[in-house]
């Protein structure tokens, strides 16, 4: 939808991603086997879990990371607005609906829906 809305180029479930100039390559897995689309950039692409393969922290790593500061940072350090644009006037439940009516047969269905729905 963003692609469409900006007027861009999309790839799909990315498995692979080559950028050459104002081009992209983008491979990506099908029922099929393997398909593989040429954008022209700029362009939107939604990567597929086996884009990347996540690395994994060693354990003396953990224990150095343990014992770093943490910085806390609050929207305001980025200059972000996080103030509510909306206003809450009111809430209020649902009314009730009446409980469905297990019918016995088509005729009986047909028959309802023309003397009381006024449908047919």
């Amino acid at each position: 939808m963003l692609a469409a809305l900006l007027g861009w180029a999309q790839g799909t479930f990315a498995s692979k991603v080559v950028i050459d100039g104002d081009k992209a390559k983008v491979t990506r897995e099908v029922d099929g086997g393997l398909q593989t689309v040429e954008l022209k950039m700029p362009a939107i692409v939604t990567a597929d879990l086996r884009l990347n393969q996540p690395r994994y922290a060693s354990l003396p790593n953990i224990m150095k990371a343990k014992k770093k500061p943490l910085d806390e940072k609050s929207p305001a350090d980025y200059g972000a607005d996080v103030k509510p644009r909306l206003k809450v006037i009111k809430t209020e439940e649902p009314g009730g609906r009446k409980a469905g009516v297990k019918l016995k047969s088509v005729a009986e269905l047909v028959d309802k829906l023309k003397n009381e729905a006024g449908v047919l």
